[in-house]
């Protein structure tokens, strides 16, 4: 996070400049919101992933980042159609079963699910679904600067909270490699999720950007030779199924 966020920063900001659009005080206040909910929720569920049960952890964390925005939309007026309803009952279900690990998992026998995990993954999965909701609030005009401003208030807080534990220390070789490259895919993902937001409503927006542990068990099936248990692959499948019902509306 100390090398991806602030070059993340730096590349939104260029491509906000080339966007253009006015710089809004909401674009500011949401942006910086954002981005303080943001790295937040990244501390917490890290927290909450090194000392409970990933197969706890990560589809609770994953359900309450899909609920808050569609409960938040829904109180907002937005009524999405029954297709896309069902569609997105299908996908909390499916979040829940792709990032589920295996009982068998030697996390699972090692890690308790203790009170202090328990707050630390709710507070997680609330920050992650605040994300869609304040960067939803955004100006449209304003395009791409809330970002710029979400990853800049992102980079002060983590540099702050890596000085105040003695943690600012930055990493060479293939780390290093690795977070510039996380890096750049952040800054094309909050770009597309920010174009989605303000192109469809929030409730559907948000969860079908939810799905994303589906790719990143895709990936890690790929590249890192992993199995998938079998209710891992049927929470695939009923992604897949939610995402069609859902666009489809």
């Amino acid at each position: 996070m100390l090398i991806s966020y602030p070059v993340a920063a730096v590349m939104l900001g260029l491509l906000a400049v080339h966007a253009g659009g006015p710089i809004h005080p909401g674009a500011i206040l949401w942006g910086s919101l954002y981005g303080l909910s943001q790295a937040v929720g990244v501390y917490w569920f890290y927290a909450a992933l090194g000392a409970g049960p990933i197969s706890v952890v990560s589809p609770l964390a994953a359900v309450l980042n899909a609920a808050v925005p569609i409960a938040v939309g829904v109180a907002m007026g937005e009524r999405p159609g029954q297709t896309a309803s069902v569609g997105v009952v299908l996908a909390m279900i499916a979040v829940f079963l792709v990032g589920r690990e295996s009982p068998d998992d030697e996390d699972v026998r090692t890690h308790r699910f203790t009170r202090r995990v328990a707050w630390l993954t709710v507070g997680a999965g609330i920050a992650f679904g605040l994300d869609f909701v304040l960067l939803h609030q955004a100006p449209a005009e304003c395009r791409l600067w809330p970002l710029f401003f979400a990853r800049t208030a992102a980079t002060v807080l983590i540099f702050a909270v890596a000085g105040a534990t003695g943690n600012l220390q930055l990493p060479s070789k293939m780390p290093l490699r690795l977070a510039l490259t996380a890096a750049m895919l952040d800054t094309f993902a909050n770009v597309a999720m920010l174009m989605a937001l303000h192109a469809w409503l929030l409730s559907l927006a948000s969860m079908v950007v939810s799905l994303y542990p589906a790719a990143t068990v895709v990936l890690a099936m790929v590249v890192l030779r992993e199995r998938v248990t079998r209710w891992q692959g049927v929470g695939m499948v009923m992604a897949m199924v939610a995402v069609a019902m859902i666009t489809a509306s």
